[in-house]
């Protein structure tokens, strides 16, 4: 069996340690967790056992460290390449690389004003300068990659890749602040919840104690 632990945050609040989570759980990979809660006086000297970084989250495959949510999910796809991690077909996966790496790198208001809380209902919060310019750009990538290449399916191109985990904090943040949203973000938002690992990731989220003031309203 594959000598794989995920090194993650807080559910309700780690939207990076949902992203190589959520795809090792769709892929079917068995792995070990181990949960560090964030912002805490002990975080820091925890998270450097496992992470030169002390973010989470990181991959432990054997000896090998592996951090970063898109780095990780890389390294798994050339572990495990009979998984189709990205799209086989070369202007998709070209695609779906690139609006993973967008989403890596940007949204810049979005995840400060509408930071990830699956426990929360907020609607109409964090609306504050250049976050609808960014919602208004997640939106045409998912209509995008719907219209021209999710003909198989409800996901982004089709069929689930690590494009789809990449979006998936945005999913739940749309839901915690009640984004408005056209019928085709809706229905990706749907499709999205409707994954049963995204909904055990939520119902622990929600269930646990610590409480983050900075992801507070």
């Amino acid at each position: 069996m594959p000598d794989l632990t995920l090194v993650i945050g807080n559910k309700n609040y780690s939207s990076w340690s949902l992203r190589p989570w959520l795809a090792m759980k769709q892929f079917g990979l068995e792995f070990q967790e181990i949960r560090i809660p964030l912002y805490t006086s002990e975080a820091a000297s925890q998270l450097s056992q496992y992470s030169p970084s002390r973010k989470v989250p990181v991959l432990l495959h054997g000896n090998q460290q592996v951090w970063d949510s898109l780095a990780i999910c890389e390294y798994l796809a050339e572990e495990f390449p009979h998984f189709n991690w990205w799209p086989k077909e070369k202007t998709a996966r070209t695609i779906a690389r690139c609006i993973s790496a967008e989403m890596h790198s940007g949204f810049q208001n979005l995840r400060q004003n509408m930071p990830m809380n699956c426990r929360a209902k907020l609607p109409g919060k964090g609306m504050a300068l250049g976050v609808q310019k960014d919602i208004d750009r997640i939106t045409t990538i998912w209509r995008d990659c719907r219209d021209q290449f999710g003909s198989d399916g409800d996901m982004l191109f089709g069929q689930f890749t690590i494009a789809d985990a990449m979006f998936a904090p945005v999913v739940l943040r749309f839901v915690t602040y009640d984004v408005q949203l056209d019928h085709i973000a809706k229905n990706y938002v749907e499709a999205i919840l409707a994954i049963p690992a995204l909904q055990e990731w939520i119902s622990a989220g929600k269930a646990e104690q610590e409480i983050i003031p900075a992801f507070e309203f």
